[in-house]
């Protein structure tokens, strides 16, 4: 990044090319919710890094990208400010944040609590429902291991925590893991592209999922906080490996 805030990347591109060609067409759903829709679209390549953390967003070519007014592109910007994932600078710009380390350790100390503590609500009622949508998951999450599509695993990633979310019926439950998640999906993106990641993940997950099935509480608890706890240590480790991903932790 130059001291005029021009992003290398658009030095490369030719004279007069509109950016962001990675941004699919905006959903058309009739009057309203345009907002929410650019806000989704933004928030989708952020974490898919398309937009690469301390880039500086160009309001004008998302509006010629997308379609739209800067209304509802500057009101997407500022819900995504509120989420951590852009910093608006004032006489500056919209910047997209670096990767917090101390916001990933916060939020996977959420998840460690109330998702291993889920393990012990849902191992003695699993029933053949739910175990047979977790087994449908998993044979999802070999099919994309053996693609090495890294996307659709972290999809199916999303919709295994989900599914055991939901069978403890505790609404706010969800949404304090939904949110805490939500702070670590670019990081969780970035580690899955590798087919070892996803190899490794894909076993926990079964390793769970096995728990679960015999109805054993402690050895589900155990998988899921091992299983998230290793997460952490990898997003530590990548940390230390990509710098001009993440932002520098402070000294204590």
């Amino acid at each position: 990044m130059g001291s005029t805030g021009t992003d290398i990347s658009e030095l490369a591109r030719p004279r007069g090319a509109l950016p962001y060609a990675f941004l699919p067409e905006l959903p058309r759903l009739g009057r309203g919710g345009t907002t929410q829709r650019v806000q989704d679209v933004i928030r989708e390549a952020i974490v898919a890094l398309a937009f690469a953390p301390g880039e500086f967003i160009q309001k004008d070519a998302i509006c010629k990208r997308l379609g739209v007014s800067r209304f509802p592109v500057s009101e997407a910007l500022g819900r995504l400010a509120d989420e951590g994932f852009v910093e608006i600078l004032p006489q500056r710009g919209t910047r997209v944040t670096h990767i917090d380390i101390p916001s990933c350790r916060q939020a996977m100390f959420i998840r460690r609590a109330l998702e291993g503590e889920a393990m012990r609500t849902i191992a003695p009622r699993a029933s053949g429902h739910v175990m047979a949508r977790l087994e449908q998951n998993l044979a999802e999450q070999k099919l994309a291991v053996e693609k090495g599509d890294g996307v659709a695993f972290f999809r199916h990633d999303i919709a295994f925590h989900d599914t055991l979310l939901s069978e403890i019926g505790y609404e706010r439950v969800r949404v304090v893991v939904e949110a805490a998640r939500g702070s670590l999906d670019r990081t969780r993106l970035f580690l899955l592209r590798t087919p070892q990641r996803q190899h490794r993940s894909y076993l926990e997950h079964a390793a769970i999922a096995t728990a679960l099935k015999a109805g054993d509480a402690d050895a589900a608890h155990r998988a899921m906080t091992g299983h998230l706890d290793r997460v952490l240590d990898e997003i530590e480790f990548q940390a230390a490996q990509n710098p001009q991903i993440f932002a520098p932790t402070p000294r204590p």
